[in-house]
């Protein structure tokens, strides 16, 4: 079989694979207690007959769901900025990138959008928040929602009754101390199924962000067989650890047996989302070697406007990725809002003025890298912390991730367009500042 006939073939398995497993989830959902038409959910007490209709029992009386109207607009459009922040990725890796690649470089993050849209539905968010109950796998989810079986878009995932708005920020951190019988409440207020898709745009931007570290040295063969294992194999344990009542946020971690188990404090992804990407493409990349030319012909970016405008649009998403992650519309939301900006503009005034202090000019390319590597860092702390630590966050940002690419350019690692530097160590600096600056 020539190279064009095993392609042909490779993509016949592929169809018939994909239909298959969504004709075998379709069935499943239809299974287990009717499926989306109706199904009773034991630990939060939704009792679903009907699929326009959410209901649960209090002391025997059938009362209806508190699906709130407006947490659920804003989750809508909280869900889109943040989906709209990948073709973002696209435009800031394509203009930083040589003129030769920007084709492949949104041309992947396309594909990578595509994989993982079907992937998070068939099984991913499964794997990712399955089994929330008290006995559920630290490790992992279970399959549960296959092919989204049971995420419901009329009824909430977590409690209908009492603890529907238990899911705050606020109201979290104040439970884990106190221990209160909310605390380990989950969306109540909006729908399954739109919390679901909202975690569904984390998931397609993770890898999208590795992307920058592997170009010009991955075919999209082999992207897609790297993408689809990565996102099974690492981001969605990760998730589940983080958010999904798993190891770290399950409260597993078990430092001192005379005080309560600690829990990870990561607001909206500085954890799950950029130390994942940002040192899987660092580890891409030494894996893979480096790019032909390195160090011999000319790699600056070749579109600074584009770098610009990629920038702007993760600025403008970020709101829907920090202030989204609250999952309601509340104090916490509007001061994600608050300290994403402010630590943002911060990052970038001072990645400016170190790259004026090292090179003698100023340089708009580090603008828009210092922004981003402020979201970046912000990202953790955004439910935690005031203005005034969103100015130190910033300014620890810009420093650290400017030193970080210094260090790697030293190192000769060829992470071409920074994404460990940006986003491995902005990361790290935010996690580390969290516990550093959260309060209450």
């Amino acid at each position: 079989m020539n190279s064009s006939n095993y392609k042909y073939a490779l993509l016949l398995v592929a169809a018939v694979s994909i239909t298959a497993i969504g004709a075998m989830s379709q069935a499943y959902a239809q299974s287990v207690d009717d499926g989306m038409d109706g199904y009773v959910k034991g630990t939060s007490g939704i009792y679903t007959g009907n699929p326009s209709e959410c209901w649960y029992e209090e002391d025997g009386a059938m009362l209806p769901c508190k699906i709130d109207t407006g947490d659920t607009a804003w989750m809508l459009t909280a869900t889109s900025l943040v989906l709209f922040m990948s073709p973002g990725v696209g435009f800031f890796y394509g203009g930083l990138a040589r003129s030769k690649n920007i084709v492949n470089v949104l041309g992947m993050t396309l594909i990578v959008m595509g994989l993982m849209s079907v992937q998070w539905v068939l099984w991913g968010y499964s794997l990712a928040f399955g089994g929330v109950d008290s006995d559920a796998n630290m490790f992992m989810g279970n399959l549960d929602y296959v092919g989204f079986n049971m995420v419901s878009p009329y009824a909430p995932l977590g409690e209908a009754g009492p603890c529907a708005d238990t899911w705050s920020a606020a109201y979290q951190m104040n439970a884990m101390v106190e221990g209160d019988v909310c605390s380990q409440g989950w969306p109540g207020t909006v729908p399954h199924q739109l919390f679901a898709m909202f975690q569904a745009t984390f998931a397609i931007i993770t890898p999208v962000l590795i992307i920058g570290g592997l170009i010009d040295r991955i075919k999209f063969s082999a992207l897609i067989i790297f993408v689809l294992l990565w996102g099974t194999f690492v981001y969605d344990p990760i998730a589940h650890w983080v958010w999904g009542g798993g190891y770290i946020g399950g409260g597993a971690i078990d430092l001192d047996p005379d005080l309560s188990p600690s829990y990870a404090l990561d607001f909206a992804g500085g954890t799950v989302v950029h130390i994942s990407s940002g040192f899987a493409a660092l580890a891409g990349a030494l894996v893979l070697g480096r790019r032909l030319g390195y160090g011999k012909v000319p790699m600056e970016p070749h579109n600074i406007p584009m770098v610009v405008l990629g920038a702007g649009i993760l600025w403008f998403g970020w709101f829907g990725f920090n202030a989204g992650s609250e999952v309601m519309v509340d104090g916490i939301t509007v001061s994600a809002w608050t300290v994403t900006n402010t630590a943002t503009g911060m990052a970038a005034i001072t990645w400016v003025l170190m790259s004026w202090a090292h090179t003698g000019k100023p340089s708009v390319v580090g603008a828009a890298s210092g922004a981003v590597a402020g979201l970046v860092a912000i990202t953790p702390a955004s439910g935690w912390v005031g203005p005034m630590a969103a100015i130190i966050i910033g300014i620890a940002a810009g420093t650290i991730c400017y030193a970080a690419i210094a260090f790697k350019s030293a190192r000769k690692w060829d992470d071409a367009l920074d994404v460990w530097g940006v986003h491995g160590m902005g990361g790290l600096t935010g996690a580390i500042l969290t516990g550093t600056l959260a309060s209450p």
